[in-house]
């Protein structure tokens, strides 16, 4: 099995999830198992954070 290249997303999806307290969830039933509204607030997370590392890496 080909191992899936691991980019800032990937990374930023699976701590973001850990940080939710979703992993048992996604690890028992899977990815597609989140709500909506679950989904959502991951990718918003990931979004908020790759803007602040844009706009940290900009000041410096």
């Amino acid at each position: 099995m080909k191992k899936k290249k691991e980019t800032l997303e990937y990374r930023l999806k699976y701590e973001i999830a850990e940080e939710l307290g979703l992993m048992d969830k996604i690890k028992e039933q899977g990815w597609g198992a989140l709500t909506a509204k679950e989904s959502g607030r991951i990718g918003g997370l990931i979004t908020v954070r790759k803007r602040e590392m844009r706009n940290k890496n900009s000041i410096q």
